[in-house]
C-alpha cells in the first residue's frame, strides 16, 4: 500500500484545529486516529515522518504570532484600499496608492514581518489589474 501523505496531512491538520478551538479535544484519540491510518504502511521513511507527526501532536501548537504597529498600519491602508469608491480607474488608482504606501511601510519593518506586510499588496495588485482591464486570458 503506499503512503497516502495528502490524506495523512489532511487528517493531521484537522486533529490540530480540533487541539486549538475544541476544549473537550481527546489527544490520544487523535492520535489513535491517525495511527489507523498508517497502520498498514511498511517500515520507512513515510512511516517515520507519520509517526514523528504524531507525536508533535502532543506538542502545544506555538502561539499566535503578535505583529507590530507597522503591520497593524499596512493591515488597516489594505482594508480601506478595497472600500474605494468612483469609477474603474479610480478604484485602480486608489488600489496603487495602497500598494505603493504598503510597500514603504514594509521598508520600515522588520525583517521578520516586512514579508508579511508586503504578501498584502498581492490581492490589490490584482484587483488594479482587473480593474484596468488588463487581466490575462487563459
Amino acid at each position: 500500500m503506499t503512503f497516502d501523505l495528502a490524506r495523512f496531512s489532511s487528517a493531521f491538520a484537522q486533529a490540530r484545529h480540533e487541539q486549538k478551538t475544541d476544549p473537550a479535544f481527546d489527544l490520544e484519540a487523535a492520535q489513535q486516529r491517525l495511527q489507523l491510518l498508517i497502520a498498514d504502511e511498511p517500515p520507512g521513511e513515510d512511516r517515520t515522518f507519520a509517526l514523528g507527526m504524531i507525536e508533535d501532536l502532543a506538542k502545544p501548537p506555538p502561539p499566535p504570532r503578535e505583529y507590530g504597529p507597522l503591520y497593524h498600519e499596512a493591515g488597516a491602508i489594505h482594508a480601506a484600499a478595497f472600500l474605494a469608491e468612483g469609477t474603474d480607474e479610480e478604484k485602480a488608482d486608489a488600489l496603487a496608492e495602497a500598494r505603493h504606501k504598503i510597500w514603504a511601510i514594509a521598508d520600515r519593518a522588520p525583517a521578520d514581518e516586512a514579508p508579511s506586510i508586503r504578501g498584502m499588496t498581492r490581492a490589490l495588485d490584482h484587483m488594479e489589474t482587473m480593474l484596468r482591464g488588463h487581466w490575462p486570458e487563459s
